[in-house]
């Protein structure tokens, strides 16, 4: 699961839905037993190989990631799998480019010309530009969010063409934790303000105590086969040549030249209140960017339906396969093996994929299970499948996203991140009803978990998807099992100590592969398409 920024709303925890009656799932003799053979001891297995040190953590590219590669294909072949690839093959081309900046340089021309400082500013590297230079004048457009509605714009009543934006992260109190995620991301930002006219966008640090993001190391993109970007969290077009960032400061002086301050400005916007205006200041921007060129893969399988015409349309089971390869060392280890960030999502998978070869009847539409790379670097993999899938796009129904599913506990209840904005929340509340789980909202808003994974890119293709996550509820009745995550991912999250000697409870990963089939496989049973809520932000995107 990838990093977040932290200042996302948050909201207090209620009970979202109790456990429908497992009476309403009836399933045939030969499902069931099919489902019975999932095996905790095989789920251990698959992230014992996926998270050994001999895969040198997974990075895309990489000669451990390819071995990552072979082992998902053996495992899908071995449980007749088909493959569903590019050219009939197993595999989906994703082609990646790191890109590197130098010579950024940044000043400012108004009341006083001022240089500023690298430590006060970071700009991104350009996966397709080599250098840039950048003269506009400056408006500050509040959160950059365009949502009329849902009641807020930060863009009306302003004129930013030609202009670079300045915006804080975060979002409306009123708005829900998953439209808060959504509106947030980046990628969104970027879009809003180039269909605004924007040249530029930089976001302004609140944070008097925030260092300066660091992209010395490369920030990559997906190049589609004619050179072009096709999936990219830090670039959306040439038209805006500038993503990037400015220091409290740096910020804070520019408010101040308008007759603003950032202690008044936060709580407006939280409140709903859109303070846009004009800066009486521009900004000079350049930079160069150099890039290298990685190639990687997305691993794709199929299990076709039974209906002759349902059959056309699939249910995706994703997980990505990728992580984050070696790296600084934590306690004199370097292999950040991702045992739980995601061989265990794809463990799961592998495990779904088994429940099917046990089946003799097929689901009435097909089944793809496709295990993506580039996760930890932006969702590009999944990106770049939702947007070019290797099977029609209009016939993608929805997705069943696995990622990381902290399987350190006993699973009684989960959140079913993004099902509430469609119709899949009813096969959440039958699969789960039917294991006698609890479903509850997000119990961490603050995280942003819904848009930090692959199901976003299938949201944001129009694609209706959810991610199943642990809920609150533990053995010992104290429903606190947030407690025991917190301290759990600060030692083992995106840390080389997440291997296959930490904290697993594997039963309970039996049950969450059960969980995500039997959500599947419903979908694909029902002949109703699963559809977005009426007037969901989603469904009118």
């Amino acid at each position: 699961m990838i990093n977040v920024y932290k200042s996302l709303l948050i909201i207090p925890f209620t009970l979202l839905a109790a456990p429908v009656s497992a009476q309403q799932v009836q399933l045939s003799p030969e499902v069931k037993q099919a489902l019975s053979e999932v095996s905790a001891d095989k789920i251990k297995a698959d992230i014992t190989y996926l998270a050994d040190d001999k895969l040198k953590g997974r990075a895309p590219g990489s000669e451990g990631y390819q071995m990552a590669v072979d082992y998902v294909i053996g495992q899908l072949k071995a449980v007749n799998v088909k493959p569903a690839g590019e050219n009939n093959t197993w595999l989906q081309k994703v082609r990646l480019r790191k890109a590197f900046i130098k010579n950024a340089a940044l000043s400012i021309s108004g009341q006083t010309n001022v240089t500023v400082p690298p430590h006060s500013f970071f700009i991104y590297p350009n996966p397709v530009v080599d250098t840039i230079k950048l003269s506009a004048g400056l408006v500050f457009a509040g959160y950059g969010i365009s949502e009329p509605a849902l009641g807020y714009d930060d863009y009306a009543g302003i004129n930013v063409k030609g202009k670079v934006v300045i915006v804080m992260r975060g979002s409306p109190e009123k708005f829900s934790s998953s439209v808060a995620a959504h509106v947030m991301n980046s990628t969104q930002i970027l879009k809003v303000a180039a269909e605004h006219g924007a040249v530029g966008v930089m976001i302004g640090s609140v944070d008097s105590t925030a260092r300066m993001g660091n992209v010395s190391r490369g920030v990559y993109s997906v190049m589609d086969n004619k050179g072009d970007v096709a999936i990219s969290r830090t670039y959306y077009s040439k038209q805006l040549s500038v993503y990037g960032a400015l220091g409290y400061s740096l910020f804070n002086s520019l408010m101040k030249q308008s007759g603003k301050t950032l202690q008044q400005i936060p709580a407006k916007l939280k409140a709903g209140q859109p303070s846009s205006f004009t800066i009486n200041s521009s900004v000079n921007i350049s930079y160069s960017s150099t890039h290298q060129d990685i190639l990687s893969y997305n691993v794709i399988g199929k299990v076709e339906g039974s209906d002759s015409k349902l059959k056309k349309e699939y249910v995706v089971h994703s997980a990505h396969l990728d992580h984050l390869g070696v790296g600084v060392p934590v306690q004199g280890d370097s292999i950040y093996n991702g045992a739980h960030d995601n061989a265990s999502g794809v463990a799961s998978v592998i495990s779904i994929a088994k429940v099917y070869s046990g089946i003799k009847v097929k689901p009435k539409r097909s089944i793809l299970f496709v295990l993506m790379t580039g996760e930890e670097l932006g969702d590009l993999g999944s990106g770049y499948f939702a947007k070019y899938p290797t099977v029609p796009g209009k016939n993608l129904v929805a997705d069943v996203n696995t990622d990381m599913p902290t399987i350190i506990a006993p699973l009684l209840s989960i959140t079913a991140l993004g099902a509430e904005h469609s119709s899949l929340a009813n096969q959440v509340a039958q699969a789960a009803g039917y294991f006698n789980l609890g479903v509850e909202p997000d119990p961490e808003p603050a995280q942003a978990r819904f848009t930090r994974s692959d199901q976003y890119s299938f949201v944001v293709q129009g694609i209706p998807a959810l991610h199943i996550k642990y809920g609150s509820k533990t053995a010992d009745g104290k429903n606190n099992l947030n407690d025991i995550v917190a301290p759990w991912r600060a030692k083992y999250y995106h840390k080389p100590q997440d291997d296959i000697n930490g904290i697993f409870d594997f039963e309970a990963g039996k049950k969450y592969a059960q969980l995500n089939f039997l959500i599947g496989y419903l979908v694909a049973q029902d002949i109703a398409r699963p559809t977005w809520n009426a007037g969901d932000i989603f469904g009118t995107k």
